[in-house]
């Protein structure tokens, strides 16, 4: 793997060159720019998060992969919800210099200005980490009955719409109810119609390249007209748990396509899953790097590393 590319990792302030943009903030991997009142510019660093906590290590390569999985998914799915992606060309970003230019090629995301909903649209369609926890706990998913004798990694009889909070810790589940409270009946109806056709879609799409898909969250906003779009990113690594078919076995935990590798290290280590989250094993850090590049490939057909200057 090329490892000559720049690396934006543990950054979570302005990046240089950018000094011109309005700083709006940095979350948990993606630093938020104003461009004007209409737009918003996205760039995507190599942060990795896990258990709602951000580490100080990246993952080198992992912001160009998150880039370039997204704009593939927004341009898939354009014709079942529309979504603020506009452009992720960073030549349409004024005022780079070349040295800017260079170090966020591949990075960025200029997007339309939405407002976000209060809740995270998760869908699941294998038994598989917190899901997995509740079945365990209450036979069910978010106050959803399941059948028995069900195990690790079994599929759903259905893909089922389990939506939480967002919190600055750990978000919390929500009840279906809940949630249609939280956003009104008009826009949960859209969004969870949405969520399911986004999830049928990107199961298919998957399907085809030898890909399970486990679960995804999506993020959904409201444009200046009302209406719902989706935003953020979609179907990445970082939003989704996602399995080789071949290796598909019930029963257990499954190799993955996603920071899966990272959350099955850091259950063996002594942490509570607070803040500060402990060192990331380099060899963890090289794994999870190539899975990310090998998965933008496989589903893509180009690599996230390709043209990048």
């Amino acid at each position: 793997m090329s490892t000559h590319l720049p690396y934006l990792g543990a950054r979570r302030a302005p990046e240089p060159g950018l000094g011109h943009l309005e700083f709006l903030g940095a979350g948990k991997v993606r630093d938020l720019y104003a461009l004007d009142d209409q737009q918003l510019l996205f760039v995507t660093s190599d942060r990795i998060s896990a258990f709602d906590v951000v580490f100080d290590e990246g993952v080198p390569h992992k912001g160009r992969v998150l880039t370039a999985i997204a704009a593939f998914w927004f341009a898939r799915t354009a014709h079942l919800v529309p979504n603020h992606l506009v452009t992720t060309d960073v030549d349409a970003v004024r005022g780079l210099d070349g040295a800017t230019r260079e170090r966020l090629a591949g990075r960025v995301m200029v997007v339309r200005r939405a407002q976000p909903t209060p809740v995270e649209w998760v869908v699941r369609g294998y038994l598989a980490g917190s899901g997995w926890k509740e079945y365990q706990a209450s036979g069910g998913l978010w106050g959803e009955p399941l059948p028995r004798g069900l195990r690790l990694a079994d599929r759903l009889p259905q893909p089922m719409l389990t939506p939480t909070t967002k919190e600055d810790a750990h978000d919390l589940p929500l009840t279906l109810a809940e949630a249609r409270a939280r956003v009104g009946a008009k826009v949960f109806g859209q969004a969870h119609t949405a969520a399911l056709a986004l999830f049928e879609e990107g199961t298919r799409v998957l399907d085809e390249r030898g890909i399970l898909l486990c679960d995804t969250k999506f993020e959904f906003g409201l444009d200046g007209r009302g209406d719902l779009v989706l935003i953020d990113e979609v179907l990445t690594p970082d939003s989704s748990r996602m399995w080789p078919r071949s290796g598909w076995a019930p029963g257990g935990n499954q190799p993955s396509y996603d920071k899966q590798i990272l959350r099955d290290w850091l259950e063996r280590q002594p942490w509570d899953k607070n803040p500060p989250a402990p060192p990331i094993d380099r060899e963890i850090l090289a794994r999870l790097s190539q899975r990310y590049v090998d998965l933008c490939t496989l589903l893509t057909g180009a690599s996230a590393l390709e043209g990048a200057r």
